[in-house]
């Protein structure tokens, strides 16, 4: 799997928070105000995500359809794991200890970790 951009994220977020697919209208409107995006950039990075594999693009009268090919928890799976292999050797107790190291996540943040393996291990 390719890895995106910050910008080709950007509009994946919108295309996946859609839940549907959408036209680039739809993506410019959700953008808006996010970055100084232009219909035509836009439609130059939908094009690039189309050739990435990650949208599908479906000709709709004058105008195109959109739609993922690739779910966002794939995407956050891979991406995840991805960081974890590059940065930290494939180690997640080497990820926390560094977050927590660091100060990058707090009590609040173990105790919602905590809570989350101990369910894990309920099931």
């Amino acid at each position: 799997m390719k890895k995106l951009g910050d910008a080709e994220l950007e509009i994946m977020l919108a295309v996946w928070a859609a839940g549907e697919p959408v036209q680039s209208g739809y993506v410019q409107d959700k953008l808006r105000g996010s970055r100084n995006w232009t219909l035509p950039a836009i439609l130059t990075s939908l094009g690039r995500l189309v050739e990435k594999g990650y949208l599908a693009c479906e000709k709709q009268g004058r105008g195109n359809l959109y739609r993922p090919l690739i779910s966002e928890g794939e995407y956050k799976t891979a991406e995840g794991r991805g960081i974890l292999d590059r940065l930290y050797g494939g180690s997640f107790t080497g990820m926390v200890a560094s977050l927590c190291d660091g100060r990058a996540i707090g009590e609040d943040e173990l105790k919602e970790l905590r809570q989350y393996l101990d369910a894990l291990e309920g099931k």
